[in-house]
């Protein structure tokens, strides 16, 4: 079983027991989160896709971990004028651990 979910304008495939790295969520390390933006459940060979989200899907998740992924350089520069601005970013991450999948019927 598994089922393709949406958070942070992204797209995950997950699947009881898959830890995964999402955008920065609220909450403290060991608690539940709802991802109710579900957007397909394949159970038992027969998947259900939604037109764009399924009706009484959500998928459950713990928080595992909050951290920062790899750092990306940006840098701006224009020939021939001595301008360049370098600056670097690291995005805010939370692990989840994927507890369930629920679909009601």
């Amino acid at each position: 079983m598994y089922a393709v979910v949406e958070t942070g304008g992204k797209q995950y495939k997950v699947s009881p027991g898959d830890v995964i790295a999402v955008e920065k969520l609220s909450g403290e390390p060991g608690t539940l989160v709802e991802l109710p933006r579900v957007l397909m459940v394949n159970q038992d060979g027969s998947p259900r896709i939604g037109s764009p989200l399924l009706a009484g899907a959500k998928v459950m998740a713990e928080i595992v971990a909050h951290g920062k992924g790899p750092k990306v350089i940006v840098f701006k520069f224009k020939r021939r004028k001595n301008y360049r601005r370098k600056t670097g970013h690291r995005q805010g991450l939370t692990q989840l651990r994927i507890k369930e999948i629920i679909m009601e019927v």
